[in-house]
């Protein structure tokens, strides 16, 4: 998959427990979901009474505005995992159809919520690699879909940048996918391994019971020694 730029894409809460491996007690601390974009996540979080927090720089618009910018991006996207089906695993997803559907009640799910008087609060127009948050505000960050799957757009130094920024705001960080838009591994993986190690971070790459491209069933955790 080519795509030029980071894209409106939304996960259910389903999907962030298996992508990040989340455990009743993850999942009842405050949590920064960094690159939510218009994933439920977030609404279906707040319905059961959990605190959650969505940064994306897509929330400087309106409902309708994202609404348009998925509609327009939905096509290319789905068209362009047609073209390339073997490169994903067909788990979760019967076929690309019910991929699409799904995607789409999710972000359904997102802009109902996200319309709503004082979602605002709750979704944050901030953007990596400097947020507007006080030091250790957060339990635990999930940052989806954004780092290393995008390293073409992104580059070495900003993930860097961006990790120490995550870091900074919350105790714990988990990344997920490691591998790129195109299914390969990210070469970013190892320097941001290293960098992190050196500095005095526990840094563990761990399997998870998801995986929708082929390979990518592993998440990065990083988080002070205990």
């Amino acid at each position: 998959m080519k795509l030029s730029e980071i894209v409106p894409w939304g996960r259910s809460l389903a999907e962030y427990q298996l992508m990040f491996s989340l455990t009743d007690a993850d999942l009842s601390q405050n949590i920064l979901g960094c690159g939510d974009g218009p994933a439920s996540f977030n609404a279906e979080m707040t319905d059961r009474g959990y605190t959650v927090t969505s940064i994306d720089p897509v929330y400087q618009f309106s409902a309708a505005e994202i609404r348009q910018r998925v509609q327009d991006t939905y096509e290319p996207i789905i068209s362009q995992v047609k073209q390339n089906v073997d490169r994903y695993i067909w788990k979760n997803f019967a076929n690309v159809d019910e991929l699409g559907q799904a995607r789409l009640a999710s972000m359904e799910k997102f802009l109902v919520d996200f319309a709503q008087a004082g979602a605002q609060q709750r979704y944050l127009n901030e953007s990596l690699p400097s947020l507007v948050l006080a030091d250790q505000q957060f339990d635990l960050c999930l940052c989806s879909h954004l780092l290393f799957l995008y390293a073409e757009q992104l580059s070495l130094e900003f993930h860097l940048a961006s990790i120490r920024e995550l870091l900074r705001v919350a105790a714990e960080v988990r990344i997920f996918p490691l591998l790129q838009l195109n299914c390969e591994p990210c070469p970013y993986l190892e320097p941001v391994i290293q960098e992190f190690s050196g500095a005095g971070y526990q840094v563990q790459v761990l399997p998870v019971e998801y995986e929708f491209q082929r390979g990518g069933d592993r998440m990065l955790k990083i988080s002070l020694f205990k």
